[in-house]
C-alpha cells in the first residue's frame, strides 16, 4: 500500500507540472490519451506564464522542472519520432542535462568508498566540479608524482551523484506503473507499448549508472580512431575506474562552443566544421559505433587542432546492413538517383516488396528535390533523413531505432558545424566519407576480399567432404531399414547445435544433404 501511495504521489507531482505547462496531455496526443490523463489535465490547469512556445518546447521545460529522471525520459523520447511526432522529437532533442553540482566533500567520500587506500594515496588535490549533470559530475584531480622531479599528471574523475541510482529507480517504478495502467485502456495507448518504452529507458539508465561501461565505450571509440589524425579520445585510467568513478586523462583543450577563443588561437573554423561532420560519419559508417551526444559541451579542440570528445554515456551502433543502407541512401541522394535509394530500401527489406519501386522513388524525389534546390549552406542532411523516415512510414517501413539515433545525432552535429561556419556545406563535407565507404565496402577490392573468404570456407568444406559422405551412407542405410528415430531431447540438441554452427560447418551440412539425396535416388 505504501509503495502504491508513493507512486501515486510522484505521478501527481508530475501531472501538476505537466498540466501547468499545458502538456497533460500534449494537444497533439489528446485523442489517444487515456481518460485519466485528460481528467488530470482539467484539474491541473495550464498557467498563462508557461504557455509560450511550441508544444515540444513547453514539454521540454516541464520535464526540466521535473528533474533528472524526466530529463532522461525526454531525451529518450526524442529518439522516437515515430511515437511522439517529428516536431516534438526535435524540440526534446535540445533538452540540456545540467544540474547544480553536489559538494566536493561528497565526491571525496565516494572516492574513499570506491578506491582502496593505496589508490587514495596516489590522489592529490581534488578541485571543485567543472561540469555537473543529472547522473554524475566531473572533477579535476592531480596525481602525486611517483618520484621527485616527475612532471605532474592530471585526471578527470567522473563521479556518480550520491543516491542517484535509488532516485532513478523510484521514478522509473512510477513510470512503469503508469505505463501499465495506460496500456489497460487499450486502443492507441496499447499500440504505443508504453511498458516496453519504460523498460528500454530503464535499461539505458542502468547502463549509464555503471561508469565501467562508459569507460569501455570510450576505450572502444579510442581503438577505432587510433589512426585518425584529427580526432582524439581521452585515455581511460582503469586503475581509478569503478562502478561509480570513471577516470580519464585530463585534456587541456578549448571548448568547441568558445568560438572567440578558437579564433584567437588561430584555429581554422571551416576546417573544424568539416572535421565534426566527417568524423561523425566515419565513426558511424566505417566503425558502426558513434558518439550519440555530440553537442558543443562534449567537444573540444586541442593545441594541434584535433577534435576531442568526452562523455560517452550515450553511444550508437549500426550493424553492417544499417551501414550499407545509410551509405547507399546518402550516395543516392548525392547523385539525385532516387530509384537507387528506393532499390536499397527494398533490397534490404526495410520496405515490403508489395510496394512498387517506381512509386517509392517518386516519393523520394519529393523529398530530395526541394532540399537539393537550395543553396549549399541551407542543404540539411538531418532534415533529409527526418523527412525520409516520415515518408517511409507511408510505405510501411518499420522504425529502425539505430537509424533514428543516427538521425537525431546528425541534427546536433549539423548545428555544431553551422555554429563554426554558417555557410558550411554539409553535403560537400559528407561526400568524401560516403564515397570512401562505398569503395572500401562494396567496391572491387571488397569483392575480392569476400571472394577469398568464400574460397577459404569452401576449402574447409571440401576437406570435411569424405567424413560427410561416410555419414551420409550410414544415414541412407538407416533410412532403408525403417528410418531414423530421434529422441526429442536429441532433436532439440541438434537444433541448438545448428544455431551455433559456423559458416563452414553449415556448408558441410548442405553438401552432406546433397550427397544423401544422391544416394537415396540411386537406391530408388
Amino acid at each position: 500500500m505504501a509503495s502504491a501511495i508513493s507512486k501515486i504521489r510522484r505521478l501527481l507531482r508530475a501531472a501538476r507540472v505537466l498540466g501547468h505547462h499545458g502538456v497533460l496531455p500534449p494537444p497533439e496526443w489528446a485523442a489517444m490519451a487515456p481518460p485519466e490523463a485528460r481528467f488530470l489535465g482539467l484539474i491541473f490547469r495550464k498557467r498563462k506564464a508557461n504557455m509560450h512556445g511550441r508544444t515540444g518546447e513547453r514539454l521540454a521545460r516541464a520535464l526540466t522542472d521535473l528533474g533528472p529522471a524526466y530529463i532522461k525520459a525526454g531525451q529518450f523520447l526524442a529518439t522516437r519520432p515515430d511515437i511522439i511526432g517529428s516536431e516534438i522529437a526535435r524540440d526534446l532533442s535540445e533538452l540540456q542535462d545540467r544540474m547544480p553540482p553536489f559538494p566536493r566533500v561528497e565526491a571525496e567520500r565516494i572516492l574513499r568508498e570506491e578506491l582502496d587506500p593505496a589508490q587514495i594515496a596516489r590522489l592529490g588535490n581534488i578541485g571543485e566540479a567543472v561540469a555537473a549533470a543529472s547522473i554524475a559530475q566531473v572533477h579535476k584531480v592531480t596525481l602525486k608524482a611517483a618520484k621527485e622531479g616527475d612532471p605532474p599528471q592530471y585526471r578527470a574523475l567522473k563521479i556518480l551523484r550520491p543516491g542517484v541510482d535509488i532516485e532513478f529507480a523510484r521514478e522509473l517504478e512510477a513510470h512503469a506503473w503508469a505505463a501499465r495502467m495506460a496500456e489497460r485502456t487499450g486502443g492507441d495507448m496499447r499500440r504505443m507499448k508504453p511498458t516496453a518504452l519504460v523498460d528500454t529507458l530503464a535499461r539505458s539508465v542502468a547502463i549509464e549508472m555503471d561508469l565501467r561501461l562508459e569507460a569501455a565505450a570510450a576505450a572502444e571509440l579510442a581503438a577505432n580512431t587510433a589512426r585518425d589524425d584529427d580526432f582524439r579520445v581521452p585515455i581511460v585510467d582503469w586503475d581509478f575506474t569503478t562502478r561509480r568513478v570513471l577516470a580519464t586523462e585530463w585534456m587541456d583543450a578549448t571548448p568547441l562552443k568558445d568560438i572567440d577563443a578558437l579564433r584567437a588561437q588561430g584555429h581554422d573554423l571551416k576546417r573544424l566544421a568539416t572535421s565534426v561532420i566527417q568524423n561523425f560519419l566515419k565513426h558511424a559508417l566505417r566503425d558502426g559505433f558513434f558518439h550519440a551526444d555530440m553537442h558543443p559541451g562534449n567537444l573540444f579542440v586541442d593545441s594541434q587542432g584535433r577534435l576531442v570528445a568526452v562523455d560517452f554515456g550515450i553511444m550508437g551502433r549500426l550493424d553492417a546492413i544499417s551501414r550499407r543502407f545509410m551509405a547507399e541512401t546518402l550516395a543516392g541522394f548525392l547523385a539525385r538517383d532516387y530509384r537507387r535509394v528506393a532499390d536499397i530500401h527494398l533490397q534490404i527489406g526495410f520496405v515490403p516488396p508489395r510496394h512498387h519501386v517506381d512509386d517509392f522513388a517518386q516519393a523520394l524525389r519529393a523529398i530530395g528535390e526541394p532540399i537539393f534546390g537550395r543553396p549549399a549552406s541551407n542543404m540539411s542532411m538531418a532534415r533529409l533523413l527526418t523527412q525520409l523516415f516520415e515518408v517511409t512510414r507511408l510505405f510501411d517501413m518499420e522504425m529502425q531505432p539505430q537509424l533514428v539515433m543516427l538521425q537525431k545525432t546528425m541534427v546536433v552535429v549539423e548545428g555544431v558545424a553551422r555554429q563554426l561556419d554558417p555557410e558550411h556545406s554539409i553535403w560537400e563535407s559528407a561526400r568524401p566519407v560516403v564515397e570512401q565507404w562505398m569503395i572500401d565496402s562494396i567496391g572491387p577490392q571488397a569483392r575480392i576480399k569476400e571472394a577469398s573468404e568464400g574460397l577459404s570456407t569452401l576449402g574447409r568444406a571440401i576437406a570435411a567432404f569424405p567424413e560427410v559422405l561416410r555419414n551420409a551412407e550410414q544415414i541412407a542405410a538407416q533410412l532403408s531399414t525403417g528410418g531414423i528415430k530421434l529422441h526429442p531431447d536429441s532433436t532439440q540438441a541438434i537444433a541448438e547445435a545448428e544455431v551455433r554452427r559456423t559458416a563452414h560447418v553449415r556448408w558441410a551440412i548442405w553438401i552432406g544433404a546433397a550427397a544423401l539425396a544422391a544416394i537415396a535416388i540411386a537406391q530408388f
